[in-house]
C-alpha cells in the first residue's frame, strides 16, 4: 500500500484543478457542449476545493478544512 502523503495529495488536486481549467473543449455544439462545460465547471470546483484545504490529524481522522470564501489570488 502506498504511503499517505497529504501534502502531495493536495498538490495533485491543485494540478487537476489547473488541468481542468486549461483543457479545451472538443468540437461539439448545442446541448452536448453545454453538458461538457457544466461538467468541467463541477470538476474544477471539486478539485479546487480540496486544493485549497488545510489539514490536520485528530485521533484516527484526517480533517480537511476547506475555506468557503477563498481569498482571491
Amino acid at each position: 500500500m502506498a504511503e499517505l502523503d497529504i501534502d502531495a495529495l493536495i498538490a495533485r488536486y491543485r494540478q487537476r484543478a489547473q488541468a481542468v481549467k486549461e483543457r479545451g473543449l472538443p468540437p461539439v455544439a448545442g446541448d452536448e457542449r453545454k453538458l461538457l462545460i457544466e461538467q468541467a465547471e463541477k470538476d474544477f470546483l471539486d478539485y479546487a476545493l480540496i486544493a485549497a484545504a488545510s489539514w490536520t490529524v485528530e485521533g484516527d481522522e484526517l480533517i480537511l478544512r476547506i475555506p468557503l470564501h477563498p481569498q482571491a489570488s
